[in-house]
């Protein structure tokens, strides 16, 4: 089993960052970890996601303004978000595949004002 719990997430002025982070009940050595996010009455998507290996991948409505990074020795992954746009509002989610499973954390929301 695997806990995760986000923190980070609140109310930000379009253009503005935040720093989401994600931190695990065990070791993410060996784990491929991704951040989600599900806006206001729409279904969960894929922000962005990080191998064991460090190789990132991205949804393309947030290339160029997010980045995804793990911190292995504090059981932790992090989502910079620079630049963000309105359409950026939503809980976002910390998501861990391991050993054949998934788990998510509870969300932090997040909310960008125009």
């Amino acid at each position: 089993q695997v806990q995760l719990a986000e923190s980070g997430g609140g109310l930000v002025q379009a253009g503005g960052s935040l720093r989401l982070s994600c931190a695990a009940s065990r070791s993410i050595g060996n784990m491929f970890m991704s951040w989600y996010r599900q806006p206001p009455g729409k279904q969960r998507e894929l922000v962005a996601g990080i191998s064991t290996s460090g190789m990132t991948n991205y949804a393309d409505s947030v290339k160029g303004r997010f980045s995804i990074s793990r911190d292995s020795a504090k059981n932790t992954v992090f989502l910079q978000m620079n630049n963000m746009k309105p359409d950026d509002t939503a809980v976002y989610y910390c998501y861990a595949r391991w050993l054949g499973s998934g788990y998510w954390g509870q969300g932090t929301q997040v909310t960008v004002s125009s």
